[in-house]
């Protein structure tokens, strides 16, 4: 179960695409930025078919 969710970067602002695996269940992970290259708390969480994801930076 792989989704694609657009996001904005907290740091540089720029719009980048997440690949996420919603067969985990919920999760927290940090990735880094694929423009600025700095580090982003993403928050995913599943409830059968309906999924939500929340980034934020690492210090917020």
């Amino acid at each position: 179960m792989l989704e694609t969710q657009d996001y904005q970067c907290p740091y540089c602002g720029e719009q980048v695409e997440a690949l996420l695996d919603l067969s985990a269940g919920d999760q927290q992970y940090i990735e880094d930025c694929s423009v600025c290259c700095r580090p982003i708390v993403f928050t995913l969480q599943t409830d059968g078919e309906d999924w939500s994801l929340d980034v934020r930076g690492e210090n917020d």
